[in-house]
């Protein structure tokens, strides 16, 4: 070995551990494991097998902090293969694309899209422009976009509608299966929570064989208050930055949630799972403020229930039997829970719109108190 590639290796060295230990992890990397089942291999929503998550992350300037993140629930043209989904509302101060068509024919015939407040619109044009190209689509005449958002306008030039539809487009292009990113990317690019920096979150599930080995995977955009509560901890108060500690203090804001699960369930059934999600979230400390759109969207991709579109009069479905839910209902509860805590353990501190800062939650301090209620495993 030379002397200069040698001294190239010494050079380098104290930046690759310095980037090692700049890397922010997971909340299970650092003993927070929420709730008695295992996740899956990669923790994450795309442990559903068929789903894909992409994102688009558009950082420009000093004033532009946003995204977009597209979830799709198979590698099909689901317009003309569509799942069977469910929309549950905790708070219904939002903006949800495609809701009504959702809640009356409990079903979904594109992929998810989430954005910012602004850009919703954009993202709908653009979606059903994707859905319109597909091959076998040449003569659709009516497409039920879904696209969720939250307000990203603390660290985000909202105004400026700096979302496209090339982002959406590439966003939904980008879409892989496997490990997925999380904290200040895409759609939770400009996002904050209880006061810290937080963004995209995902966790999965996966029952054991007795209860079907069926996986729940959950995806969050998460940009809410409350008063931040980590495994029954209450952080928030500890690090003493929590809504309601001055008088006039209130912090508004909302979370998309996604749940996916291979289980074969019907509209129905769905809309009873997304309805626990709803308990995953308040173990987090938000009380669903006034002013927060707290929205889930549940959606099977067993193709079982698959609802096909050139069907004939009569079609064949296979459903997994209601007393079999709960522990559904327990995996989704886990899964939404831990994605949350991941949406703000891995974001950093950022800077945007008219110079606010919005500092990273204290990864240090947090274990620090973990420790002090005997919480880390």
């Amino acid at each position: 070995m030379s002397h200069f590639i040698l001294f190239l290796i010494l050079l380098f060295i104290p930046l690759i551990v310095q980037s090692q230990a700049d890397e922010r992890l997971r909340a299970r990397d650092i003993g927070i494991k929420p709730g008695i089942f295992s996740p899956g291999k990669n923790n994450a929503i795309t442990d559903v097998q068929g789903v894909k998550v992409g994102h688009r992350t558009i950082i420009e300037g000093t004033n532009i902090r946003t995204g977009v993140t597209a979830i799709i629930p198979h590698s099909g043209n689901i317009f003309r293969e569509k799942v069977p989904a469910a929309i549950e509302l905790g708070n219904a101060f939002g903006k949800l694309v495609g809701y009504p068509q959702v809640q009356e024919l409990g079903e979904l015939e594109t992929p998810i899209i989430l954005t910012n407040t602004l850009s919703t619109w954009t993202a709908a044009s653009a979606l059903v422009e994707y859905t319109l190209r597909l091959r076998g689509n040449e003569h659709v005449r009516s497409v039920n976009p879904v696209v969720g958002e939250t307000n990203d306008a603390r660290l985000n030039d909202i105004r400026g509608m700096h979302v496209t539809r090339d982002h959406i487009l590439e966003a939904l292009e980008k879409a892989t299966d496997g490990a997925v990113e999380e904290g200040a990317v895409g759609a939770g690019t400009g996002t904050t929570s209880f006061g810290w920096k937080s963004g995209i979150g995902t966790s999965s599930r996966l029952l054991p064989e007795q209860y079907g080995s069926y996986t729940v995977g959950v995806l969050v955009q998460s940009n809410y208050g409350g008063i931040l509560t980590i495994d029954g901890v209450p952080v928030g108060k500890e690090l003493d930055q929590y809504m309601f500690r001055d008088a006039d203090e209130q912090e508004d804001g909302s979370i998309m949630i996604i749940v996916a699960t291979d289980a074969p369930l019907p509209s129905s059934y769905l809309k009873r799972l997304a309805r626990r999600a709803l308990v995953g979230l308040g173990r987090t400390g938000t009380p669903m403020t006034h002013g927060s759109g707290d929205f889930v969207i549940a959606f099977s991709t067993s193709e079982k229930i698959r609802i096909p579109t050139d069907a004939e009069r009569e079609y064949d479905q296979t459903i997994l039997r209601q007393s079999a839910l709960t522990p559904l209902f327990q995996a989704v509860v886990e899964a939404t829970e831990e994605a949350i805590y991941n949406s703000l353990f891995k974001a950093e501190a950022m800077t945007g719109y008219r110079g606010t800062t919005v500092e990273a939650l204290p990864v240090e301090k947090v274990k620090e108190i973990m420790k002090k209620y005997n919480r880390r495993q």
